[in-house]
């Protein structure tokens, strides 16, 4: 679920503007997975733009305490979300935690990096949703610690329905910034897509794993 429409459009926009997302129908990139894919998302690079990242990372606060009201912490999930996530704690004024895909083979062998007392709350913060497996898995592992998780944001998702069934099965609300329907929108707005366009990326995100463009 999106925050609202102007949200939406505007963050579409921005993320467009720097080439965080890529939108390639015609040559499309291959994921890690192997699938083929029209679009390409690499929300970090927002880092690097100091106007983009404080827009994004105050929008994301502003609607956190609208949604949720303000939590006792801001947790990130490794390696993508962890910049966006210090920043939102810093806008809230909150501590800050990240929590890694599994937990260290060495050392204190921590899942959950920084301080964080059992029975605290905390929104988790997520840079971009696909399937929303390794999301979910940072949820499980705050669960396990006695941490109360209200809920998720994220800057972008791809809207699959694979994810929505996966957040509805584990109970967690997701809110995200933009998604998917809104970029190819704003996308088609500024002329960033030809109409002819928009229907191979729609048929993409309708059926991603088996779609191929040639």
């Amino acid at each position: 679920m999106i925050f609202n429409k102007e949200t939406a459009k505007k963050t579409a926009e921005v993320l467009l503007q720097v080439n965080a997302i890529k939108l390639s129908p015609n040559e499309p990139f291959t994921w890690a997975s192997g699938w083929k894919s029209p679009i390409y998302c690499d929300n970090r690079i927002i880092l690097s733009y100091p106007s983009i990242r404080n827009y994004v990372s105050q929008t994301m606060a502003k609607h956190i305490e609208e949604k949720y009201g303000k939590p006792d912490v801001i947790a990130g999930v490794a390696t993508g979300a962890i910049g966006i996530g210090m920043l939102v704690a810093q806008v809230l004024g909150l501590p800050f935690i990240y929590v890694r895909p599994d937990a260290k083979g060495h050392g204190r062998k921590n899942q959950i990096e920084g301080h964080i007392e059992s029975g605290q709350t905390v929104v988790v913060v997520e840079d971009l949703i696909s399937t929303g497996k390794s999301s979910l898995n940072a949820v499980k592992a705050l669960k396990e610690a006695d941490i109360k998780v209200k809920g998720m944001v994220a800057i972008f998702t791809y809207g699959f329905d694979v994810a929505a069934k996966n957040f509805e099965t584990e109970n967690i609300t997701l809110n995200t910034l933009s998604n998917y329907e809104n970029l190819l929108e704003q996308a088609l707005d500024t002329n960033y897509i030809a109409e002819k366009e928009l229907k191979t990326l729609s048929e993409w995100n309708s059926n991603p794993s088996e779609w191929n463009a040639i």
